[in-house]
Formats: C-alpha cells, structure tokens, sequence
C-alpha cells in the first residue's frame, strides 16, 4: 500500500504570517496533524528550517509526544538541527539542501560531493534508533552515493516531473527518470519515498513508477483544505455569531 505523509508546514507559514515570534497562535500545526491522522494519513512531515520561516523547535517537540504515526523531520545538515533531532529522536529524518532564499526546497541533496558528512550524520542517526532518508534528484551519480552512505531511504525530488506536467514530452523524459531511480535505488537495497509538488492531477500519472512507499505531500493537500473544509468553518462561525445579544 502506497502511503501518504503530510507535510504541515504550511499550516505554521500560515500562523507566522500574523504570530511571527510568539508563542501559540492559529492555525496549531499539531492540531493539523493530528486531523490528517484521524483522516488516515500514515506519517507527518514537517521542515525545521535553520531560520524558522514556519515550524518552530516547540512545534517538533509537540508533533513527537502527540501523533500516534511517524514524524518524518526533513532538516539540513546543520549542527544545531542535527542536535534538535537526535534529542526528539523523530522515526525518520529526512536530509535535505537548504538555501535561505528559496521558497521551498528546490534541488536535491548533494550526495556525492559531501558522503563523508552524510554518512557521519546517517550513522549519528542510526545509532540513535532514527531511520534516515535523503532527499535526491533521480540522478544515478547521487543515487548511488546514497546507498554508499548507508541510508535506509531515498526520498526522489518530484519538482522537476511536476513542474513540466503540461509539456508531455519534458513530462515523458523525468518520468522516466524517476521509474529509472527507482529501479537502481530498489537494486541496491534502498527503500524509495517521493515528493514535490505533487497535486491531485499529476500524482495518479505517478504510478507507473515503482517501488514507492510513502509520497510526502504538503502544499496541493493543505491548498485544497482551504476549500473544502471552509464551509464547515463559516458555519461554525455563524453559529457563534447567533448568540450575539446586540
């Protein structure tokens, strides 16, 4: 069964947007999370970035001791959050590049060039009961280095299959891509999870890419939710709205 993780870090963007720096505030990424669990998602996602745009330390800390399925801790490799994730002991971190400008993740992890620290880091992971999972372009070269560093899992970078979804042939070229990865990362004993802008018309076209357990979707699914669970939330509102004795 293909798995579903959500990532909820748009649910903190969200509450940073109006509560940047304090503590509390709406909408409760935690509360999220445990929502998408009792819809039946199987794992929550959510990126604790160097400069804290959206989910903050107290965040993690509360999605380790309320869920009831796995945290999957996407981080770079930074020693602080190295040092954050082996107190909390998430099940899963995923590794992944950061660059303070960027919007969101926008390459995959450089393997090859950094195996010494990735391995370091992977085996301080391991050792402390924390699988380990590293985000990567579909790239042989990177795919490789990835089982060399002795990682349990490969997370394949989606964007690029998403992002030229319209042009069918470019759509062709990094699907194959992805069916090609993860078929050499099968090969050499690495579990394979994939993600980025992944959304309700291009995912079903994914299935042709095989050995995939879990799918890490953040934006699309939290997008819709604004719409779909909007009207039970005016409703509410407006009954509360009734009681005014004005």
């Amino acid at each position: 069964m293909l798995k579903l993780g959500v990532n909820i870090d748009h649910v903190a963007t969200l509450r940073e947007a109006r509560y940047r720096g304090v503590a509390g505030g709406e909408p409760d990424p935690v509360a999220a999370a445990l929502l998408c669990e009792a819809a039946g998602a199987q794992g929550i996602t959510a990126h604790l970035r160097e400069d804290r745009r959206h989910i903050q330390d107290r965040d993690v800390r509360e999605l380790r001791k309320s869920i009831r399925t796995r945290l999957n801790l996407e981080m770079a490799l930074a020693p602080e959050i190295v040092a954050l994730a082996l107190e909390i002991r998430p099940a899963i971190v995923c590794l992944v590049p950061e660059r303070r400008l960027e919007v969101t993740t926008e390459g995959g992890l450089e393997v090859a060039g950094n195996l010494a620290t990735v391995t370091e880091t992977r085996q301080k992971m391991n050792d402390a009961g924390i699988d380990v999972s590293l985000f990567i372009t579909p790239d042989p070269v990177q795919i490789t280095a990835a089982a060399r560093s002795g990682a349990q899992f490969i997370e394949l970078h989606t964007g690029a299959y998403a992002e030229h979804f319209d042009q069918k042939d470019a759509r062709n070229r990094e699907l194959n891509r992805l069916v090609e990865g993860a078929k050499q990362a099968h090969d050499l004993g690495l579990r394979v999870n994939a993600g980025h802008g992944l959304n309700y018309v291009n995912l079903p076209v994914l299935h042709v890419v095989p050995h995939l357990e879990e799918l890490n979707i953040g934006h699309s699914l939290i997008s819709r939710s604004m719409v779909t669970g909007l009207g039970t939330a005016v409703r509410e509102m407006l009954a509360l709205l009734a009681g005014y004795p004005g």
